[in-house]
């Protein structure tokens, strides 16, 4: 699964799935611009990837700004001549409440983060991988709007599923063009958006086949799949890592 002489985007990359992901990436030897919004936290880690540090970029911005959007792919053609795939990775739950207590700002807000920044991402991703003869990208979707239905979650379960239908989209105007789109559904997964609070983490254990959540590894592992040549013909997929979450009903 060799990323050599490939250049990707990695989002929401300062911790969890998207750090995972991109030190598998780098382990495989891809070119990164890794992007976040928290500038020291992206730095350390690219500082993380050893040798791979010299093939990595750092530039922190708002996913929501379609400007950042436009800065990565321009930077990823200037530092390493072209674009070959993007794990969009950034997201985030927003408050939680019934449809009827959440205010409008907070739907738009995380429509706006979940949403809006993978239409701005694909904006300005898609022709620079076209251009490049093909690639592939990956958006990170969840179960949550997909097989469940989580109470207090409109906002989320809507952004998510908004996502998948945006692969499918994708992957259908741009299949000729040897451009592969993916979502990518996680289940619980053990990152700082889940919390440390040992209750929630056994509550939410309990909703997956397995029996226990997933480490930020193991999701970076299935994003990185379905970047690489190894997933050759698997465009448009709404794929579920979930540890069994879709189908264990107690």
């Amino acid at each position: 699964m060799s990323f050599e002489d490939k250049t990707i985007i990695v989002t929401g990359a300062s911790s969890g799935i998207g750090a995972a992901a991109a030190r598998l990436l780098s382990e495989a030897g891809a070119n990164l611009i890794l992007a976040a919004r928290r500038e020291a936290m992206l730095e350390e880690v690219r500082q993380s990837l050893g040798e791979g540090a010299s093939r990595a970029v750092v530039l922190s911005g708002d996913v929501t700004d379609e400007s950042y959007n436009k800065a990565l792919v321009d930077l990823a053609v200037e530092r390493f001549g072209g674009l070959d795939g993007a794990f969009n990775n950034a997201g985030a739950v927003g408050d939680m409440s019934d449809v009827p207590a959440m205010s409008y700002e907070n739907w738009q807000a995380v429509l706006k983060t979940n949403l809006d920044s993978a239409f701005l991402a694909a904006k300005y991703q898609v022709p620079a991988i076209e251009a490049q003869g093909g690639g592939s990208i990956v958006f990170t979707s969840s179960f949550v709007g997909h097989t469940i239905g989580f109470p207090g979650m409109g906002a989320y379960a809507a952004a998510k599923a908004g996502l998948v239908g945006l692969t499918q989209v994708l992957a259908a105007e741009h299949g000729a063009n040897n451009l592969r789109v993916n979502a990518l559904l996680p289940g619980g997964t053990l990152t700082d958006m889940a919390g440390s609070d040992p209750e929630f983490h056994a509550f939410i254990s309990g909703l997956h086949a397995l029996k226990r959540m997933a480490k930020a590894e193991e999701i970076a592992r299935t994003a990185r799949y379905l970047l690489s040549d190894e997933a050759s013909f698997i465009t448009g997929a709404a794929l579920l890592c979930d540890g069994g979450n879709s189908i264990y009903k107690v």
